[in-house]
């Protein structure tokens, strides 16, 4: 068996060694999903059968083996590090995503292997290099019907594959079968002792999709929201004032929102702050309702307790503290002092002007004329330097001058 050279190493030429040492080629995954439904695909994956992995590592001696419970390599092809994996058999042997006994053998079959997938539409491989269509568990018909269905019983072994699949409704717009929200629901004690990074990549993921509200909707629908994101769960049922908010409740306001301000923008931090911007009405005491006075104030300390139970990204963190403080009071400025205050602060937050605006338009249907201005409005006022105080002035004294020199510039521009 011979040694792959060179520098460089085609896809053809991987597959051809691959044949030519016994084993067979094959993409699979997103990428075959994705390829027939006419969307760009992403990363490729392959896997192979037919081989040992003594053989594989002899053939590739400069892959890296990344996988330590079955062997899953990354291989340089076309120029890009893809995962090249080994057809498995998986058996659950215990708790979570780590509790399964796995058989990678060279008579493991790709049928076995898209067998123990998640869903049909991500268990259908191309064999290549003829890219011959492997379907056996029904993908094709599934991205006809647009719907999430899970492949087998090996579905609820994994808890987090229950908001995989519900990510997967918000990345491609699909509803999940009743079959699955059953499976889904079979998740949740397993799912609550999961590593909760492994919840917030998922998280991370469907704040990404196009319509981060059908992750929600899929778990409510499943009954696990409640467990996995109690914050947004309390908001259901929480009534609002009809004349306001036509639309329902704070979670219906909330999954609104959050739709709208992901297709204006693809910042994780913006829609993650659209998400929790009030966040503080699910424990608004129910002799308020329907109204919400001072759910800024209980929305930072719900965030906070979120970010004890699950360490949300710094960067979430900045973005939703400004938000939640701010989205209420930013329509009602009138003082200039104020108003050059918020607009100084927004992008110590890791917000954009552009970014905080969606996400006000969004929640009061206007936005004011200075927060239309706030880039350039902002710009301005930093372009007045400490450095300019008179040549008395010592510590505090200039922070103080800087400011009111801020303030009388604001009040002219917004003059003009």
């Amino acid at each position: 068996m011979s040694q792959v050279k060179g520098a460089y190493m085609r896809q053809e030429d991987f597959v051809k060694a691959v044949e030519g040492a016994g084993g067979t080629a094959y993409l699979v995954g997103g990428w075959v999903r994705d390829h027939l439904r006419g969307a760009e695909p992403q990363d490729k994956d392959f896997v192979i059968t037919g081989l040992e992995r003594e053989a594989f590592a002899e053939l590739f001696p400069a892959a890296s083996l990344i996988g330590h419970a079955f062997p899953v390599y990354l291989v340089e092809i076309d120029g890009v590090r893809s995962e090249v994996a080994f057809a498995r058999r998986e058996r659950k042997a215990g708790h979570g995503y780590r509790g399964f006994a796995v058989d990678f053998g060279a008579e493991v079959t790709i049928e076995d292997d898209l067998f123990r997938r998640d869903t049909r539409i991500n268990s259908m491989a191309y064999r290549l290099p003829a890219m011959e269509l492997i379907d056996p568990y029904g993908g094709q018909d599934d991205l006809a019907h647009r719907v999430i269905r899970a492949t087998s019983h090996h579905f609820s072994e994994d808890p987090v594959r229950a908001l995989r699949a519900a990510r997967q409704a918000a990345e491609l717009g699909f509803a999940i079968d009743e079959g699955t929200q059953v499976m889904m629901a079979d998740c949740a004690a397993e799912l609550a002792e999961e590593p909760k990074e492994r919840v917030m990549h998922e998280l991370s993921r469907a704040l990404a999709a196009p319509q981060p509200s059908f992750f929600f909707e899929a778990l409510a629908h499943a009954n696990l929201l409640e467990s996995v994101f109690p914050e947004i769960f309390a908001l259901k049922g929480k009534t609002q004032p009809p004349q306001y908010h036509p639309e329902g409740d704070a979670y219906c306001h909330t999954m609104q929102i959050v739709d709208v301000v992901a297709r204006k923008t693809q910042t994780i931090e913006a829609r993650f702050a659209a998400l929790v911007h009030d966040i503080g009405k699910g424990k608004t005491p129910e002799e308020m309702l329907p109204h919400h006075y001072g759910h800024e104030q209980r929305g930072l300390l719900v965030l906070d307790a979120w970010n004890a139970r699950m360490t949300l990204p710094k960067s979430w963190l900045m973005a939703a503290h400004f938000v939640i403080r701010e989205h209420m009071r930013a329509p009602l400025l009138k003082k200039t002092g104020k108003i050059a205050d918020l607009l100084l602060a927004v992008k110590t937050a890791g917000l954009s002007f552009a970014d905080f605006c969606c996400i006000v338009r969004a929640d009061h249907g206007i936005l004011p004329q200075y927060l239309v201005r706030g880039e350039e409005l902002s710009r301005k006022m930093m372009e007045v330097r400490g450095t300019k105080a008179p040549s008395g002035l010592r510590g505090a004294d200039v922070g103080k001058w800087l400011h009111e020199a801020r303030v009388r510039l604001l009040a002219q521009l917004l003059s003009t």
